[in-house]
């Protein structure tokens, strides 16, 4: 049977010897790094002697006691509550701090402050980087210069060593950390006034104002406590460039609560609400068609604002500016505080608008050129622009007119005769047509030179002509009628009734040729001619006048009688 012998108690081991110390540390609390509390044994000059239990007494500072004011008057037998830093030092004397206990004391209560969520009070004492210290009673903590106060502050002399409220922002006990912030409890401050102050107030309401600050937008408006904005075109109905125009810094002015947003607690003011609205009526007063006298306020890319009255703008869009001037920007037409003469063309009084017209108060260009130059008569200009589809020549009055490709030439096509024709050219051409409501001119230069047809309808069919070669080709030759400006092509099977002659190579330019008129072409302008069909007809004029070769002449005979027929009769004549 084994048993377990009994400690020696002559000699106790290091296990022992632990034990019988942590009972000795546990029975009086007394543990480095925690406040504990002691009894004054004595009182030497400037120490105070005191027992926290150990087997030494520790010596603190008298003026430890007396930072705080409040106990300045120690003596014998008092229990007072001291930081324990160490048990025992060289001389074996308990290491012991008032100002330690304090603080220690300090950060549990703002432990329990900041697990509240309640505010603590400190005093600003010294200037650090970035911001400043404040003494929270024993407790050291940082005040960041952003949070100081709502806005930024310049002097902060006025609350240096002043005792303030703060709410904590942050604390890490075992770095020894806490931040704090003044401006937290200004805006609680400020927003409960905010929240009391709105409470009083009413949309509709007029109220007294301040002028507090003016910007490019509008006003700030110091309603007692609160802010409102009277925005810049809420105050006046009529055209404000720039606040300043209309209040002052300092000026007390009457405006009208117009909007009160609960959330942001934000104030929309106005002051053109407390005078009568121009807009009434408006209709009545700016009838459709009517003309009046305006003031140019403001020049838009797209249009020109015209006062009509204090209140009361319209705009004039940039395609009812001028008649001609289509990409022109409105500043090249009409400056601002110009008086113009404006027709109304459309009012919507509910969107507050009016729709005016500059050009309207003109002479419509296309109505005076009508005038001037009737249908049928003949203008000159230079040609402006060449398109796809035709030229636009520049005429009086400063517009423009078209020549279709198809009123070119009358025997090119317009592909072909527009190659004729470059920009800066000064061209005539007749008025075709003119359409004032859709602004066109249409214009013809073919038609300069006369109508083709006026000539071609005294030919008919069959009728003989005398033809000169212009032109002598592989097929065939090219002719012009004698007296006319017709020109026409004969081509190799029309040359000659006899086959061996139909060669061109046997014509030359300038050669006086007769032929007969096989084709009129009223829609296309054209006439063709033939020299065989001419001889065929010669043949058959002949025989019937001298026989035919059924009756025994050959048609050697029957042409030597008409020859010598001819011949005879020429004698006669003479």
């Amino acid at each position: 049977m084994t048993t377990t012998a009994a400690p020696n108690e002559m000699n106790p081991s290091r296990a022992d010897f632990e034990a019988l110390l942590n009972e000795s540390f546990s029975g009086n609390g007394a543990f480095e790094g925690q406040v504990v509390k002691g009894k004054i044994t004595a009182i030497e000059k400037d120490l105070a002697v005191i027992d926290v239990g150990l087997k030494m007494e520790g010596r603190v500072a008298l003026k430890e006691f007396g930072a705080s004011g409040r106990n300045s008057d120690l003596k014998v037998g008092d229990e007072v509550e001291v930081y324990l830093e160490r048990v025992e030092n060289a001389l074996g004397e308990a290491v012991l701090s008032r100002d330690k206990a304090r603080r220690e004391e300090s950060w549990t209560r703002l432990e329990k402050k900041f697990e509240a969520n309640e505010k603590v009070e400190g005093v600003i004492f010294n200037k650090v980087k970035g911001g400043f210290t404040v003494d929270l009673d024993g407790a050291v903590a940082f005040l960041p210069g952003s949070q100081v106060d709502i806005r930024p502050v310049r002097d902060i002399g006025p609350l240096m060593n002043v005792p303030t409220q703060f709410q904590i922002l942050k604390m890490d006990r075992r770095r020894g950390n806490i931040v704090v912030s003044r401006r937290s409890v200004l805006e609680e401050t400020r927003a409960e006034q905010r929240t009391e102050i709105v409470a009083r107030l009413a949309e509709g309401q007029v109220i007294d104002g301040v002028v507090k600050n003016i910007t490019d937008y509008g006003a700030f408006i110091d309603l007692g406590g609160i802010d409102g904005l009277l925005h810049v075109t809420d105050m006046a109905w009529r055209r404000v460039n720039h606040p300043s125009d209309v209040v002052n810094v300092g000026d007390t002015v009457k405006v009208q609560i117009i909007r009160i947003n609960p959330d942001t607690q934000r104030i929309s003011l106005g002051m053109k609400q407390l005078q009568s609205d121009p807009w009434q009526g408006i209709e009545a007063k700016y009838p459709v068609g009517a003309r009046f006298t305006g003031t140019i306020t403001n020049i838009a890319d797209y249009g020109a604002f015209v006062e009509l009255e204090p209140g009361v703008e319209g705009l004039i869009h940039v395609s009812e500016m001028s008649w001609t001037k289509k990409n022109t920007h409105p500043g090249k037409i009409v400056s601002t505080s110009q008086q113009v003469d404006v027709q109304v063309l459309e009012v919507d009084p509910n969107k507050r608008r009016i729709s005016l017209g500059l050009k309207q108060t003109q002479e419509n260009p296309w109505d005076g050129f009508l005038t001037t130059h009737p249908k049928g008569s003949i203008v000159e200009g230079p040609v402006r622009n060449i398109t796809e589809f035709g030229l636009f020549i520049g005429l009086d009055g400063g517009v423009d007119g078209m020549v279709h490709l198809s009123d070119l030439d009358w025997n090119k096509s317009g592909d072909e005769a527009i190659k004729d024709y470059k920009k800066g050219d000064n061209v005539k051409a007749v008025v075709l047509d003119v359409d004032s409501a859709k602004e066109r001119i249409s214009l013809g230069i073919k038609q300069v030179a006369g109508d083709p047809l006026d000539t071609i309808a005294k030919f008919k069919k069959g009728d003989p002509v005398t033809c000169e070669v212009i032109a002598v080709e592989a097929n065939g030759v090219q002719v012009r009628i004698a007296d006319t400006d017709i020109t026409t092509y004969v081509k190799r099977s029309d040359l000659s009734r006899d086959r061996s002659e139909q060669r061109p190579e046997r014509f030359n330019v300038g050669d006086k040729v007769d032929a007969a008129v096989i084709s009129v072409d009223k829609t296309t302008r054209r006439i063709q001619v033939s020299i065989k069909a001419l001889e065929i007809a010669e043949e058959k004029q002949a025989v019937a006048q001298y026989g035919s070769t059924d009756s025994g002449a050959s048609l050697g005979d029957i042409f030597k009688a008409a020859l010598k027929r001819r011949e005879g009769g020429g004698e006669e004549e003479k």
